[in-house]
């Protein structure tokens, strides 16, 4: 089987040291990405961790289809227990990263430790250098990127940093690459804040030996260049008028379900400011969105159909320049736009001001900063909603993302059992609800689809391949480039789930924790056939003897 190849690089920020593990026994069978950091978390971070304490770790990873030059394969991993759900979780972000990364000559970086000064931790194939950076303290983003860029030479490319957001543990502070590309959801940013880890960068000239099988990897590139596909020139923001006609686009804080103002905000509305193409690394398909409005002169990059929905629709503001606005305040502070958004919308609504986007944009400001009403709003919707007197729309913590799962309640299932929260990347259920594949309405009969969507999604995140090149690497194509039968690519995917599952069982998570704060039809019995289906107890956790295999190697 394919899979990626390097050892494990165990940085220690408080120690200041740093050592490489072997783990090719891991990666034979785990392959790279999500599915070997999972099982490095589940050996090495303790099951009663603090998300901010020194004991929880950070793991950024590649796949061995970050050697390709193939389309979708522009991306990385991070795993690492999340302060926003406080179980296990992973994230995904595209960009230019992954190719410097395994110039590194490592498939898996390892953060632990708490620093006692602001640190930049720069990993190259001959060594670890820590370098203290208080003048960055507070620093947004780009003027991270800019710092690395002017000393060493290191773009954006090379970095992983974090914002304000980050370094004052808003919970759902993200982690960005390439200043606008973000490990979203879980608040990964903020334990690299708690670490007083400023930003990471990455370069070497390595090259693991890693053969991607041609045919299909120019197959897969020369068709993702000749797609004649909207998402080519909207992104996601393509959906967003099909959705909100059709289906439901969540809005003023889930009040509603359409919005009067989708086409002012939506696919079109962002292609008249785009301005250029974009793509990640190696990718033909270019489905990026880089935007500008001539008017104010504002740049970013977006926004794309979450962040129309949770900054847009959400809050009911209609003007695309104001949603292109909160979304480069998104980037620049380090924050998901999902769960800031989405933050925001509620206190909105706590104040009867929806549409105000003047307030919106100061009261992103004040969570990245912890500034007043920013500080409760930091703590996410779970934590701040009794004093907002708002409903708390969450499960497991996480805010939830726009496939709105009292319509689509098959996506709504999928929010409800997902180890990661209401994410809807998670499984993309909604993906065969929207086309209809699947009747939208409903419950029973699918846990069996849903699984097989969790461990797809699983191995995509491990190999790794883009969700948006699903289309593309198609079973058959994915045996051919992994070596393996495409059930056994399944299987890596389902024991990465069953062992965030049962990471989480040890934090207390049972079948209490997999349910929704709105009603769906049978979601009790649904979720009954969801574990039968994972072979997983009544209650919701995982049997000993599932787990019982060869671990991961342990921390010393």
């Amino acid at each position: 089987m394919l899979h990626a190849k390097g050892p494990l690089l165990t940085v220690d920020v408080g120690e200041r040291t740093a050592r490489r593990t072997e783990i090719d026994e891991l990666l034979a069978d785990a392959i790279g990405g999500r599915a070997a950091a999972t099982a490095l978390a589940h050996e090495r971070i303790p099951f009663d961790a603090d998300p901010f304490g020194p004991e929880n770790r950070v793991y950024v990873s590649t796949g061995p289809l970050q050697q390709s030059r193939m389309s979708f394969t522009g991306r990385m991993n991070m795993t690492g227990l999340s302060p926003l759900t406080d179980g296990l979780v992973s994230a995904n972000a595209g960009g230019y990263l992954s190719r410097n990364f395994v110039g590194t000559g490592c498939s898996a970086l390892e953060v632990v430790g708490e620093s006692d000064e602001l640190l930049a931790v720069h990993v190259t194939d001959s060594g670890v250098e820590f370098e203290p950076v208080p003048d960055l303290e507070g620093a947004t983003v780009p003027e991270t990127s800019d710092y690395m860029s002017e000393r060493h030479d290191l773009g954006p490319e090379h970095c992983v940093a974090i914002g304000p957001a980050g370094e004052n543990r808003v919970r759902f502070a993200a982690a960005m690459t390439f200043d606008s590309r973000a490990f979203g959801r879980g608040g990964l940013g903020a334990v690299l804040g708690a670490k007083n880890v400023k930003c990471v960068t990455f370069a070497g000239d390595a090259e693991p030996p890693v053969e991607i099988p041609d045919p299909p990897e120019s197959e897969i590139h020369r068709e993702a260049a000749t797609a004649d596909d909207r998402m080519r020139s909207q992104g996601t923001a393509g959906g967003t008028e099909f959705i909100n006609d059709n289906f439901s686009l969540p809005t003023r804080y889930f009040r509603e379900y359409e919005f009067e103002g989708a086409a002012d905000i939506g696919g079109d509305a962002v292609e008249a400011k785009k301005y250029k193409k974009g793509a990640c690394s190696a990718c033909a398909y270019a489905c990026k969105l880089p935007t500008r409005d001539e008017e104010t002169g504002l740049e970013t990059e977006g926004p794309e159909f979450e962040t129309i929905y949770a900054f847009g629709s959400m809050q009911g503001v209609d003007d695309i320049v104001d949603v292109m606005q909160s979304n480069e305040l998104c980037d620049t502070l380090g924050m998901d736009t999902i769960s800031a958004g989405v933050t925001v919308a509620a206190y909105l609504e706590s104040e009867d001001a929806f549409g105000d986007s003047d307030l919106a944009h100061e009261v992103t400001e004040k969570i990245a900063r912890r500034e007043g009403i920013g500080d409760l709003l930091a703590e996410g919707v779970d934590r701040a909603h009794d004093e907002l007197g708002v409903e708390n729309y969450t499960v497991k913590g996480m805010e939830f993302a726009a496939h709105d799962g009292r319509v689509l309640h098959g996506q709504g299932l999928s929010y409800a059992v997902a180890n990661r929260g209401a994410d809807h990347l998670y499984a993309s259920m909604l993906a065969l609800e929207y086309s209809g594949e699947l009747d939208p309405q409903g419950t029973l009969g699918k846990a069996e689809r849903l699984v097989e969507r969790e461990d797809l999604a699983a191995f995509l995140d491990t190999g790794i391949v883009c969700v948006f090149g699903r289309d593309y690497a198609t079973p058959d194509r994915l045996e051919a480039l992994f070596d393996a039968e495409y059930e056994d690519l399944l299987e890596v995917g389902a024991r990465a789930v069953e062992l965030e599952r049962h990471f989480n069982n040890r934090r207390g998570f049972d079948r209490a924790d997999d349910d929704l704060p709105y009603e769906i039809p049978d979601l009790d019995e649904a979720i009954g056939e969801y574990y039968a289906a994972r072979g997983w107890n009544d209650d919701g956790t995982v049997p000993t003897h599932a787990i019982e295999s060869p671990p991961a190697p342990s921390a010393d």
